[in-house]
């Protein structure tokens, strides 16, 4: 097992990655309470999507693990099952049956484009400096997403944001968490990110902030509503709008999943020469779990950029995903459980995860205006649109001009000027 996972090279062993992989999954166990009750509302069953969801995760994380030794979960995506439900089912009118039938026929696609290493060879590459703005654009935006949760900031019809009532329960129990977690890492307590969610959680039950589960163990909900449905609509998917959907599945998932890995990789220090390790792996890992949640019945999955949670308290391996993949199976069996970890819960260790995630830009060149402009605008357009792809698309688009202006056309890649054609259709087609 050591020889397999690399431990020695990576610096690291057991415990570290049975830890890394337990605070990875309580910070994406959300997904599973969450993911239902989101894609319910465009009519698919809620027990077949919370067995789906797990086992989605359990299939996803497993791969990536085994087949590329990445510290990584996956499970279905929080951005795009919105998009399924809001944008696709409920505005577009199209049945719940056939978009499934569309992410399903995206996994498709990502799983040959992954064969054929296409999707390896756009994310190597992408230039060193924008890859480390991936990077820190995410921590800024899983932090944000951590003080959204909490309620330290909420939305404001006069400034958009603004800070919310501290005072408010649920804000001051994520504040406390908030406060001992940053102590136990800055006493330097290994685990202390996950340490601070086990004391969050004990402490919201002890004042009933959180609810103490009626239940521990519960029945495994049937996939017989979803199971394979896919299989049963695909000669409904040749219209412009189900292709459109396709279409945006495809590039929305892609640049998600190529975020999460290049920030993941980043993190722990296995990234060489500018390059990911086992990219192809963990890309064809990622469009499997694709495919395969597709037949159990739930949206497209991607990496999970809270991956970085156990990247933190010394994630470095594949075994971490092995571990994440066997929490999803374990959660099966004790759902109710899982009401205790609530966003509230899980907040102060975005913040701060996100925290340490953007210190990655201080290895971008600053001191070059051609690389500053694009870095920026991929770094803050991130948050600020609440999308990882958006951010990425428009650095893409703007770090060809910025070093055609400085007459260094020819040190930019050609898959970069396709990437810079296709994110301006995509985006006047949008």
């Amino acid at each position: 097992m050591r020889n397999f996972f690399q431990f020695n090279e990576r610096e690291t062993n057991f415990r570290k990655e049975t830890l890394a992989g337990v605070t990875t999954f309580l910070s994406m166990a959300y997904i599973l309470i969450v993911n239902p009750i989101i894609l319910s509302e465009a009519g698919i069953d809620k027990g077949a999507l919370f067995t789906a969801t797990a086992l989605s995760a359990i299939v996803g994380s497993l791969l990536i693990g085994l087949l590329a030794n990445f510290p990584v979960g996956i499970a279905p995506s929080m951005g795009l099952n919105s998009f399924f439900t809001f944008s696709v089912v409920i505005g577009m009118g199209i049945d719940w049956e056939v978009a499934l039938t569309g992410v399903f026929i995206a996994g498709i696609i990502f799983m040959i484009l992954s064969l054929l290493k296409i999707r390896e060879k756009i994310i190597n590459v992408i230039p060193k400096d924008l890859k480390h703005a991936i990077a820190g654009g995410i921590g800024f935006f899983i932090a944000f997403i951590g003080l959204k949760n909490a309620g330290f900031v909420v939305g404001n019809e006069e400034t958009f944001v603004s800070i919310g009532d501290l005072t408010t329960p649920t804000t001051a129990l994520a504040a406390f968490g908030f406060i001992i977690t940053l102590m136990m890492l800055i006493r330097g307590i290994r685990g202390g990110i996950f340490y601070g969610i086990v004391v969050t959680s004990i402490v919201g039950m002890t004042v009933g902030l959180v609810q103490i589960p009626d239940a521990v163990v519960g029945e495994v909900p049937s996939l017989e509503p979803t199971f394979g449905v896919v299989f049963q609509h695909l000669g409904d998917i040749f219209t412009p709008e189900v292709l459109a959907v396709i279409f945006t599945f495809l590039f929305v998932a892609f640049f998600d999943t190529a975020g999460a890995l290049i920030a993941v990789a980043s993190q722990a220090g296995i990234m060489k020469d500018n390059k990911i390790p086992n990219a192809g792996r963990a890309l064809l890992a990622d469009s499997t779990s694709g495919v395969v949640g597709a037949i159990f019945g739930t949206s497209t999955t991607a990496s999970f950029v809270e991956s970085s949670a156990g990247v933190a308290v010394g994630g470095r391996t594949g075994f971490t995903s092995v571990v994440i993949s066997v929490c999803f199976f374990i959660a099966l069996f004790f759902s109710p459980v899982l009401g205790v970890i609530t966003p509230e819960v899980t907040a102060p260790a975005l913040i701060i995860v996100g925290a340490l995630m953007a210190t990655e830009v201080r290895e971008i060149d600053w001191s070059r205006l051609e690389v500053t402009i694009p870095a920026f605008v991929t770094i803050v357009m991130m948050p600020l649109t609440f999308s990882v792809a958006t951010g990425i698309a428009l650095g893409f688009i703007l770090y060809p001009f910025a070093m055609i202006a400085k007459k260094q056309w020819n040190q930019v890649h050609p898959i970069m000027y396709t990437l810079c054609g296709l994110f301006v259709l995509y985006f006047v087609y949008l």
